[in-house]
């Protein structure tokens, strides 16, 4: 299933701030987005992120934001003051700060006192996997994304938009498997026949 809806993610992290020496930026660093971590969007509903869900399009131009706001750019890939990899354990960013830059000093002093903490990435859903459990509930395992933007955020919980564009892909998963029982059906009921 292939979806060209952009999409919002926010977790709770721990980023860390350092300054690399006296002539040196600042840095915030840390995850932001953990491999196999499960996220309950709405009750019967969770996803979780598999391991090179974002390898295919780190290469592009990535912006680091504060609360998803296009105004306040804190950096990018392409002129390298965004660094973005995965490894093992998730979607790993370093963002070199500009200290003539007020919105991002202050974000940089915001999470150094640990008053910001959370972060989100925003995405195009290009694969992923849908799974039924035994409790009735569904899971959406996401294996390939269109990375746009990572974000340092203040509030780090699901957006009520990705609860409704979740319930409406949950609506088509019930209706597709719905129409594939209906077939095997027909099916056998052809064979007896």
């Amino acid at each position: 299933m292939e979806r060209k809806q952009r999409q919002l993610r926010m977790v709770s992290t721990t980023f860390t701030v350092r300054e690399e020496g006296e002539q040196s930026a600042p840095i915030i660093e840390g995850y932001f987005a953990v491999f196999g971590d499960v996220y309950e969007i709405a009750p019967g509903m969770s996803e979780s992120i598999a391991p090179g869900a974002f390898s295919r399009s780190m290469s592009g131009d990535i912006r680091a934001l504060i609360n998803h706001d296009t105004t306040l750019v804190l950096g990018r890939t392409k002129a390298h003051t965004l660094e973005l990899r995965e490894d093992s354990h998730g979607l790993w960013g370093r963002i070199t700060i500009n200290p003539n830059d007020v919105d991002a000093m202050s974000l940089y002093e915001r999470v150094k006192r640990g008053d910001v903490d959370g972060c989100s990435f925003g995405f195009d859903i290009v694969r992923e996997d849908a799974e039924f459990l035994e409790d009735g509930s569904i899971h959406w395992t996401i294996q390939d994304v269109d990375l746009y933007e990572v974000s340092c955020c203040t509030f780090p919980a699901y957006e009520a938009t990705n609860v409704e564009a979740r319930t409406a892909d949950r609506e088509k998963v019930l209706q597709k498997r719905a129409e594939e029982w209906k077939n095997k059906q027909q099916e056998v009921l052809k064979k007896w026949h």
